[in-house]
């Protein structure tokens, strides 16, 4: 049985003056080794940069409340990925931001689309 790694208890225990600064540093501390467990082919400043638009995503946020449950969020989230309870396609949907899915854009019917265009088979 795998040892927990136990990431958001430490993060509710330690003071630190600016916690997301914190959960930063341990998220690309790990990167390297993220992008190893889950056979991720995108070179590191890339992946950084995905990082770095998820914290400026939520730099507008002034409600302490809410600040301290996303740094939480990031300390089990980065436990999850360090666990393996992730996939490689949740990793890659925030590294992407979305995943191509050939199939599914194959068959859009509109509002006025009529009987057979809803029923063809394509």
């Amino acid at each position: 049985m795998p040892i927990a790694l136990h990431l958001a208890l430490k993060s509710k225990t330690t003071f630190s003056p600016n916690p997301s600064a914190r959960l930063y540093r341990a998220i690309l501390k790990e990167l390297p080794r993220v992008l190893t467990i889950y056979d991720i082919d995108i070179p590191i400043p890339q992946a950084k940069a995905a990082i770095r638009a998820d914290f400026t995503k939520n730099q507008d946020i002034r409600d302490e409340r809410v600040k301290h449950m996303l740094v939480e969020k990031g300390y089990m989230d980065l436990e999850e990925t360090l666990l393996q309870h992730k996939q490689r396609s949740h990793l890659l949907r925030n590294f992407y931001g979305h995943i191509e899915m050939d199939g599914t854009m194959r068959k859009r019917i509109g509002p006025n689309s009529t009987i057979d265009e809803q029923f063809a088979r394509n």
